[in-house]
């Protein structure tokens, strides 16, 4: 195992855009962690950044240099009132730097924003293949709740979605 990276965790600013769309777009291209299959341009980045608020930041990893290693983002899960208390997230590290701390120190960082803003819960939907990702989930006290069978097709293959949660209270 590589060496844990010295990293900050800072909240995105519009000028990121460039850079979440950079490390999104690996994501994407690697079909490991995203049932997109669209690159997605800064400009786009940019909309989707804006549209996010207080309850919903977006945090960057930042290496010592400055450069954005990865992102997490708190987002909606409903938009029905009686899910305001719940937050699905999403977690992207640069592949250069995966397996080296970089989405723990990202997903401690979402817990406590997502405790500070109200969140009673957090969810996710990961890729059953996602064994990396899977098992940091675990690790920071998510569980399994179930599985989408064949939820997607990415590349003409069905793709199962690991359903996770974890109680904030």
């Amino acid at each position: 195992m590589a060496p844990a990276l010295s990293l900050r965790i800072r909240d995105a600013t519009p000028d990121d855009a460039p850079a979440i769309a950079r490390i999104y777009n690996q994501g994407i291209e690697d079909r490991t962690a995203t049932l997109e299959t669209e690159l997605r341009s800064s400009e786009e980045r940019a909309g989707w950044l804006a549209s996010h608020g207080p309850r919903h930041p977006v945090l960057l990893a930042v290496d010592p240099a400055g450069a954005v290693i990865g992102w997490g983002s708190l987002n909606r899960f409903n938009p029905r009132a009686a899910y305001d208390h719940v937050a699905d997230f999403s977690l992207f590290v640069e592949r250069e730097v995966r397996g080296r701390g970089v989405g723990g120190a990202l997903l401690d960082a979402l817990e406590a924003r997502a405790r500070a803003v109200g969140y009673h819960k957090m969810v996710l939907a990961a890729f059953a293949t996602n064994i990396p990702g899977t098992r940091l989930y675990e690790r920071h006290g998510f569980g399994t709740v179930g599985t989408y069978h064949e939820q997607g097709m990415l590349d003409g293959r069905w793709v199962d979605v690991v359903i996770m949660e974890k109680l904030l209270g």
